[in-house]
């Protein structure tokens, strides 16, 4: 680009897609003349999902904006909570991220997941189908148009990931009514309702159980439960409350 000339400032939150010299204050951006403000921002690593609000000369502009040649642009981060407008708030995760879907799962939030590589383009054209919020590590694919709205996840590790989603979405937590395996809601099962899924010493030890209705997986109490209620205690004490 060798048009008109703008100087950008990245909120701190967003330096992890900027190169380093980028990051210390207001550096020159040679623009095209014609391109909007959201696709200046784009080009320079930043993908929109994590842009907030846009200022020139420090006032709110849209990411459609032209820029004119010396404007001084702000790139803010995202405002936590982010409300997510339009549909109940559900989910998409990609192939990368099934631990953090399960995770999710568990403390009741709607979490859609492709457990195979569908490509972007598939994976996009399902969130805008059901309105679902794209999460990935992948900055191609949260670039793209079609995605109802997305998030970067920005951590390798579950936990932290599954702490900034909580964050930054305030999702309604209901443990223990998702099934962890396929996302359907979960009912009460009679033991002799589900005995023939069970090993005998289930049958013999445990007496409460619960079913998904969507896939039939059959749950109870088992080994890894204090593990798994470690990680609803903590997550409702700190985002929903109370742990049921």
């Amino acid at each position: 680009m060798n048009g008109p000339e703008i100087h950008l400032t990245f909120a701190p939150e967003l330096h992890v897609f900027v190169p380093a010299w980028r990051r210390g204050g207001p550096t020159a951006v040679a623009t095209d003349g014609s391109s909007t403000l959201g696709h200046v921002v784009e080009s320079l690593g930043v993908p929109l999902t994590e842009a907030g609000q846009l200022l020139v000369d420090g006032r709110p502009v849209a990411t459609s904006h032209i820029p004119a040649a010396g404007e001084s642009v702000e790139v803010r981060a995202v405002v936590r909570p982010q409300h997510v407008p339009g549909a109940p708030l559900r989910f998409l995760l990609d192939v990368h991220l099934g631990t953090l879907a399960r995770r999710m799962r568990l403390l009741g939030v709607d979490a859609a997941y492709e457990s195979e590589d569908i490509g972007d383009a598939a994976l996009a054209a399902l969130s805008a189908k059901e309105q679902r919020v794209m999460l990935s590590r992948d900055r191609g694919l949260l670039r793209r148009r079609e995605i109802w709205a997305g998030a970067y996840i920005y951590s390798d590790r579950t936990e932290d990931q599954l702490r900034d989603v909580l964050e930054r979405f305030a999702p309604v937590l209901a443990p223990w009514t998702r099934c962890t395996a396929c996302n359907g809601p979960l009912g009460a099962a009679d033991k002799d309702s589900v005995e023939d899924r069970l090993e005998q010493g289930t049958q013999r030890t445990y007496d409460v159980f619960a079913q998904c209705t969507a896939c039939g997986r059959v749950y109870w109490r088992g080994a890894h439960h204090a593990r798994l209620a470690a990680i609803v205690d903590e997550a409702m004490r700190e985002f929903g409350g109370a742990a049921a």
